[in-house]
Formats: C-alpha cells, structure tokens, sequence
C-alpha cells in the first residue's frame, strides 16, 4: 500500500523540536509487548490498549502477528477484551485503504479492531474515542516511532510505551531514515534531561522517565 504524505506529522514534528520536547518522549521503553504485563496495566487502571501495526505487531506490510509477539497479543486481548484492544496504523484504515480492505484483512489476521479514520497520526483522536468511550488518560498507546506513535498518544494523555524495531526486512528506506533521525532526537533529549509527560498509570517500577536505560 503507498501512503500519502502526513502533513499533520511535519507540522507536529516542529512543535516538538521546537516548543513541547517532552512529547516525544515515551513513559516507557521495551524490546517489544512481550516485556509488558497486561495484568499489572489492567490493574493499574489503564482501561484499554492500542497498537500501532508495522514493526510493532507485525513485520512491514505484513497482516500477521509476529511469531515472537503472538502470545503476548492473545494475553492482550484476554485481560483487556477484544472490544478494548485495537490497532491505530498509519495505512491500514486511512484514506490510503480505499474501502478499508486492508483494514479488513488486517482485523481477520490479528482478531483485534483496525480503527478507521480520515487522517493519520498525529491526527485522529476522534476514532480513539468513539470506539473506547473513554478518556486517553485510561489509554495505553504502543509504538515503534517516536513521532508518530509516542506523540500521538502524549498529545491526547495517554500513557506511552516505545518499542524496538521487530525487523528491518521489507521496510523502506524513508522510514528507516526518519527512524534514525527520531533516534538521534530523543537520545539527545534524554541526555538534557527531558522526561514524558506525568502520567497517573505509570508503574512504580517504570523508575523516572520509564528509561529501562536503553536509548
């Protein structure tokens, strides 16, 4: 699928480098969801989970959980419901999935709702909040990419978790590029001391800034 380009994203990204740094900053970093307890989340209050798709549920235009990751979504889905588990993708969804076939796939593939929307993130809050019928600080929101991902989520109260890149097959060169730059940005950000927005579901065991001490 070729995606459009994502004005709203241009124009957020120098909000964030220029006035609200600590938006791209997530509460916290893991490998992947498998490093995330579902039930201590739940517990903690957070009232529903969403997911960005590639590179963070699947492989680069893939529809398929990652093997490593299927587990992790099945517990998912069983502490939450399948109702309060859904995917927010920068394609599947959006104006660039004429009809919602991929979103339709991509529902079949993964069992969890695909969100539809008229724009992509960092826009569409709107569509968050039909579905859960709840406000975005009991929301959880899971990414590969610090400017779309993690700042779609700071922006409308979330709490945010980052997580490492699955694979670099079939990914393309111009996000692999912007994945780089946003790196380099957060990174040089941590280093000034620059931490997420508070957040009242973040753990305890999080520690300041939810580092893990990876960069």
């Amino acid at each position: 699928m070729v995606q459009s380009l994502n004005l709203a994203a241009v124009r957020t990204t120098a909000r964030v480098i220029l006035r609200e740094p600590a938006l791209a900053l997530p509460h916290q970093r893991v490998r992947d969801i498998s490093e995330l307890d579902f039930a201590e989340l739940r517990e903690a209050g957070c009232h529903g989970v969403i997911f960005d798709k590639d590179n963070t549920l699947t492989a680069p235009y893939s529809d398929e959980v990652h093997p490593r990751l299927a587990g992790s979504l099945r517990r998912c889905v069983e502490t939450f419901g399948a109702e309060r588990v859904a995917v927010l993708s920068n394609s599947a969804g959006t104006p660039d999935d004429p009809g919602g076939v991929a979103a339709d796939a991509l529902e079949a593939a993964l069992g969890v709702h695909v969100l539809r929307r008229r724009h992509k993130k960092p826009r569409g809050i709107e569509s968050v909040q039909r579905h859960f019928q709840c406000d975005g600080t009991a929301l959880l929101m899971v990414g590969d990419r610090y400017l779309t991902d993690v700042v779609f989520g700071n922006m409308h109260g979330m709490l945010t978790v980052h997580t490492q890149q699955l694979t670099t097959e079939g990914d393309n060169r111009v996000a692999q590029a912007m994945r780089r730059a946003e790196d380099w940005l957060v990174a040089r950000y941590v280093r000034r001391g620059v931490r997420a927005p508070p957040h009242p579901l973040a753990l305890n065991s999080w520690g300041p800034g939810g580092a893990r001490g990876r960069s």
